[in-house]
């Protein structure tokens, strides 16, 4: 049989690479972005109580009205923004599928999408799947900033949409407000989309302020936001998020998401909708989450490794050419392999391969996985 792959560059990706070679050698595993510790008891039982009350079916396509109810009373909270639960929120099976079908919804074939690398793995292969034309602007090492003049310059009149991301994976930083006034100022003179990933939005450190899509009611006319229950919760394998847009947008969008799970885990959603109810089981994340950021930066204090600072999300990106000229997925197999840790190559994150000599680690783990990370990592010259 002939096969002609819509995807004939993809392969396994590079976090299960990571993944299956820290289990083979026994390593420390900071390269995949998921805890170590596990979620609240009370959100737990909560799932037990709805699943022993009956709600064990199929959930409403766009998820069920209590938890769009609540999700829009945070977003008014949080962003001063009012949305309608019932036609601009939409539950998801994660923030990943939430961006796929945003992208199937509105990219044709020969659409060209603007990507900003580095940038995650998905965004790429949900653009070329759908016969659109990946285009990507590249941040520079350190400071990872976009320089949008430089970027407005790859507009084309087939431009579609400009995917954004904030807080930043891989490489920590944040959405300043003048980043989304020249985002607006690009894209509300032209018939472009924004999509912004968001599924970091409650993990932004050192006092600032998450600066959402919702917060910019001019670019939200024209933009989607996703969001992951599974990075505020600490549940990541229960894919579970959602997606919000204005609701010319959300209908467009509905009609892939119908038939692409139709709807997510019902018992769960429950308890999700539930549990947000009590705001400071989340809100207090910030402050979690920069604790142990900054642990792990005193666990490798007097390392050859030089921090990048990061600014959100639960990844620390460091330089590695004080110890190595080595590309960087060499050096990450050689530290999974010769000293026990696994990290992420930052050169993954770029369609060119950029080889910067930084790699990522995930500090989402307990306080002792980190300081053992930290001692193996200060060994290394």
């Amino acid at each position: 049989m002939n096969i002609h792959s819509k995807l004939p560059h993809v392969g396994t990706t590079i976090f299960t690479i990571m993944t299956a070679l820290a289990n083979e050698h026994g390593a420390i595993n900071l390269s995949q972005g998921f805890p170590n510790f596990d979620c609240s008891d009370r959100l737990k039982k909560l799932v037990g109580k709805f699943m022993n009350k009956g709600f064990n079916q199929y959930a409403p396509m766009a998820g069920i009205p209590v938890l769009r109810k609540v999700l829009a009373e945070k977003i008014e909270t949080l962003y001063g923004f009012s949305v309608d639960p019932d036609a601009e929120i939409t539950i998801t099976a994660g923030a990943t599928q939430a961006l796929y079908c945003a992208i199937s919804a509105f990219v044709r074939p020969d659409d060209e999408v603007i990507l900003i690398e580095p940038a995650y793995d998905c965004y790429r292969p949900a653009v070329e799947v759908n016969g659109g034309i990946a285009v990507t602007y590249e941040m520079d090492a350190p400071k990872f900033a976009v320089d949008w003049r430089l970027l407005e310059r790859l507009i084309s009149w087939r431009t579609r949409m400009i995917v954004v991301n904030t807080p930043h994976n891989p490489t920590g930083k944040i959405f300043k407000k003048e980043d989304w006034q020249q985002l607006q100022r690009i894209a509300e003179d032209r018939d472009i989309l924004v999509l912004c990933d968001e599924a970091y939005e409650h993990l932004v450190f050192d006092g600032k302020q998450h600066e959402s899509l919702l917060s910019y009611p001019k670019v939200y006319s024209r933009g989607l936001a996703a969001f992951s229950f599974g990075k505020t919760l600490h549940t990541t394998g229960w894919k579970l998020g959602c997606l919000v847009a204005p609701p010319e947008l959300t209908r467009e969008f509905r009609k892939v998401h119908q038939f692409n799970v139709f709807s997510v885990n019902t018992p769960m959603q429950h308890a999700v909708a539930e549990f947000f109810q009590t705001p400071e089981e989340y809100l207090q994340l910030n402050d979690f989450f920069q604790k142990k950021r900054n642990f792990f930066l005193s666990a490798i204090e007097g390392s050859a490794f030089k921090p990048i600072h990061s600014e959100g999300t639960y990844f620390q990106m460091l330089d590695y050419s004080a110890i190595s000229d080595e590309a960087d997925t060499d050096f990450v197999k050689r530290l999974t392999i010769e000293h026990g840790v696994a990290a992420i190559p930052v050169s993954a994150f770029y369609s060119s391969h950029r080889d910067a000599k930084i790699i990522r680690l995930c500090f989402a783990k307990t306080e002792e996985t980190l300081e053992k990370a930290g001692a193996l990592l200060r060994k290394i010259k």
